[in-house]
C-alpha cells in the first residue's frame, strides 16, 4: 500500500473516531440539537403514515422538530435499509411495525435482519384491523358474510397491502378459523390502493387497519365494518362489535407501531424516546394525544420490546403466511 494511501486512509479514520466522540458528547449533554428524522416505510395517508405523524407532532415539545419522510416500497425494505444504513447517532429513527419487523422477518422477505441491524426505542401504539366490506355484499354481520362466502365459493376476492401483510395474513387466519373459507387474494402495493378498489367494488373484502378514514367512510356508507378483530370494542366505534362477539372465536389481529434505530446508537438517545413516550402515553396532560389515537382505533403503549422477541408471539401467524399464496409484490403498508 502507497504511504499517500495510508495517509488518507489514517485521517479518514481519525475523522469518524473524533466524529463518533463529539456525537457521543452531544448526546450526554444537549440531545436532541436538530431535527430528527423519522422514516415511514409507506406513502402518505397509510397507517404508519398517520400514526408517525401523531406521534411526532405530539413529541415535538419535548424533542424538537420531528421531520416524517415516507419511503415506500421493495416490503418496507427501502425505509428499513435506509434507517439500518444511516449514522447511529441518534437522529433517524424508523416507524416500525408488526407487519414489517415481525411478519416479513418470519417470512424471510427481506434483506435486512431487524435484530442485527436496528435497536427498539419505544412501542408506543397499537392498532386493529377490521372485517370490512363493500356495501354492495349483502352481509350486515361477520356470520352472514361467512354463510356469503361458503355460498359463493371462489367468486368473492379481498384487498390486502401485499403478501405477507397483516391485511393478508388476517384475512387467511379468518379463513381457516371461519371454516376453510375460498376468497381470492389480490395484493397490492400499499393499502390505499386496496381501499380504493373496496371502495369501487372491484373487490368485495378487506380486513383493513381502523383509522379515523376508514371510520368516516363506515359512517358515510361507503363501507361496512362488520366487526373489530380486538379484545374489546374500539372507542373510535363502541357500536362495532368484536370478531369474538360476532361469531369467531378468539380472533385478534392487531399491529404494534414503535420508533426503532440503527444499531450502535447511544443509549442515552434511545433512553430519551423512550423517556418521551412514556410520558406522553401516561401524563394527564396528554389526553388529547391518547384521545386521537383512541379515536382512530389505537391504543397507547409505552414500552421497550426487542423486535425479535415479538416473533414468538406472531409464530401462529407467520405459520399461516407461509400456507397462504406466494403470488403478488412485497407488502409496503399493512
Amino acid at each position: 500500500m502507497r504511504r499517500r494511501d495510508v495517509v488518507v486512509m489514517s485521517a479518514a479514520t481519525a475523522a469518524a473516531l473524533i466524529w463518533g466522540a463529539a456525537s457521543a458528547q452531544e448526546t450526554r449533554q444537549n440531545y436532541p440539537s436538530r431535527p430528527i428524522r423519522l422514516i415511514v416505510p409507506s406513502s402518505a395517508g397509510g397507517v404508519h403514515d398517520v400514526i408517525a405523524r401523531i406521534w411526532a407532532d405530539r413529541v415535538k415539545s419535548s424533542l424538537g422538530s420531528i421531520v416524517v419522510e415516507n419511503r415506500s416500497g421493495g416490503g418496507a425494505s427501502i425505509a428499513i435499509n435506509a434507517v439500518a444504513q444511516s449514522q447511529p447517532d441518534g437522529y433517524t429513527f424508523l416507524l416500525g411495525s408488526t407487519s414489517n419487523l415481525v411478519l416479513r422477518e418470519g417470512l424471510g422477505n427481506r434483506v435486512y435482519d431487524a435484530a442485527r441491524d436496528l435497536v427498539p426505542a419505544s412501542i408506543f401504539a397499537t392498532t386493529s384491523t377490521s372485517i370490512t366490506v363493500n356495501p354492495s355484499v349483502p352481509a350486515t354481520t361477520a356470520q352472514e358474510l361467512i354463510a356469503h362466502i361458503k355460498a359463493n365459493p371462489g367468486k368473492l376476492s379481498y384487498g390486502s397491502g401485499g403478501t405477507g401483510a397483516i391485511t393478508h395474513i388476517t384475512v387467511e387466519m379468518f379463513k381457516q378459523m371461519a371454516g376453510g373459507l375460498d376468497i381470492v387474494h389480490i395484493p397490492y402495493k400499499g393499502m390505499a390502493p386496496a381501499m380504493n378498489d373496496l371502495l369501487s367494488g372491484e373487490i368485495a373484502i378487506g380486513f383493513v387497519n381502523i383509522t379515523a378514514q376508514v371510520v368516516a367512510l363506515h359512517r358515510s356508507g361507503k363501507i361496512r365494518i362488520l366487526a373489530i378483530n380486538a379484545p374489546a370494542r374500539l372507542a373510535a366505534v363502541p357500536d362495532i362489535p368484536t370478531a369474538a362477539e360476532a361469531g369467531v372465536a378468539n380472533f385478534v389481529s392487531q399491529t404494534f407501531f414503535g420508533v426503532f434505530a440503527a444499531a450502535g446508537t447511544p443509549k442515552a438517545a434511545l433512553d430519551k424516546i423512550n423517556e418521551v413516550a412514556n410520558l406522553v402515553a401516561t401524563n394527564t396532560m396528554s389526553l388529547q394525544y391518547l384521545d386521537t389515537l383512541k379515536q382512530i382505533g389505537s391504543s397507547p403503549s409505552a414500552k421497550i420490546v426487542v423486535p425479535m422477541e415479538l416473533a414468538g408471539l406472531a409464530a401462529g401467524v407467520v405459520a399461516l403466511a407461509e400456507q397462504a399464496s406466494g403470488n403478488g409484490k412485497p407488502a409496503s403498508d399493512g
